[in-house]
């Protein structure tokens, strides 16, 4: 199957990296490189792209779709292991990072992957086919009180523990083994007169596969590991889907941004606060309505936007 992906918000992106021709740049979710490819085509053959992607066709694909350049890195890995993989490649600070968070339409539609509530497919969810932990593992093995939490935090399903209950009734008979059998329990669960937002199965098939991929836990670390490596004027551009993605994001780049906590009357800082740079983005950017009809998946995305700087507070 042929990796297609739209790359959400191409042009904001491009514009918030600011990217220099002769500069390195990280793409840490390389995915079908339709973000990629722009980057590379405003670099000089003196700059370099690092394409970082947990998926190994995802790297193929996108080698296929990169190869007129020269001057790109391919990385199987994980952007959460940035530090690693740039101390690796002998690279102390780069120009600029983006991170495009979440499954992408590949992903979803490739029948045998199962990120998909529609059809029947094997519950599997992994980004990375080389890791052991898959969606059938966590939906016959978990504790139903963890699924439950699982599944309302990282889908804020308010049906959550209905849904959990009754996952644990059903693998007591029989293992849960495909994303049909998962869609007849999650719409059994909840009630048909609340089933008018969306696909009942959408929240519930989200939290696994974060669930899954760990794509929560690590991410407020993730960020600041990226903005550590940025070298000074350089920028992260992060795009989240989801609500605890972007406040990890948010949060990260407020503690990133810094804050005196001197008396007002003080005519210099002396409590030491320093900062990291500044964020760009005081309101994340949306994609604009164009885009949404002709990408629906862009409908839920924000661009969240830190330039690098090293400096001491100042009144």
């Amino acid at each position: 199957m042929e990796f297609k992906h739209k790359p959400v918000m191409l042009k904001q992106c491009i514009e918030g990296l600011k990217i220099k021709p002769d500069g390195i740049y990280v793409d840490g979710t390389l995915g079908g490189a339709g973000h990629s490819i722009e980057i590379l085509r405003k670099l000089s053959k003196s700059g370099m792209l690092i394409g970082i992607d947990r998926d190994t066709e995802a790297i193929e694909a996108a080698k296929n779709k990169l190869k007129e350049f020269s001057n790109v890195k391919y990385i199987h890995g994980n952007h959460d292991d940035i530090k690693k993989i740039l101390k690796e490649l002998n690279i102390n600070k780069v120009d600029g990072i983006l991170l495009d968070l979440g499954v992408s339409s590949y992903q979803l539609d490739e029948k045998n992957r199962g990120f998909s509530y529609l059809g029947e497919n094997i519950l599997d969810m992994r980004m990375d086919k080389t890791q052991k932990l898959t969606a059938k593992d966590v939906v016959n093995n978990y504790d139903e009180n963890i699924l439950a939490q699982i599944i309302y935090e990282y889908g804020e399903e308010r049906f959550s523990k209905q849904i959990a209950k009754n996952i644990c009734l059903e693998r007591k008979e029989h293992q849960i083994e495909t994303t049909k059998q998962l869609v007849d329990i999650i719409e059994k669960s909840i009630p048909k007169s609340k089933q008018n937002d969306g696909h009942p199965a959408k929240r519930t098939f989200q939290a696994i596969r974060i669930e899954v991929n760990n794509e929560i836990k690590p991410l407020y670390h993730t960020i600041e590991e990226c903005i550590d490596v940025l070298a000074e004027g350089g920028r992260l551009c992060v795009i989240t889907f989801h609500s605890l993605e972007d406040r990890a994001v948010k949060n990260a780049f407020i503690e990133s941004k810094g804050k005196c906590t001197c008396p007002a009357d003080l005519p210099y800082c002396v409590c030491g606060a320093k900062s990291l740079g500044k964020i760009i983005t005081k309101k994340p950017i949306t994609a604009e309505n164009e885009e949404i009809k002709q990408n629906s998946r862009s409908k839920s995305a924000k661009l969240r936007i830190f330039e690098k700087a090293e400096l001491i507070l100042r009144h």
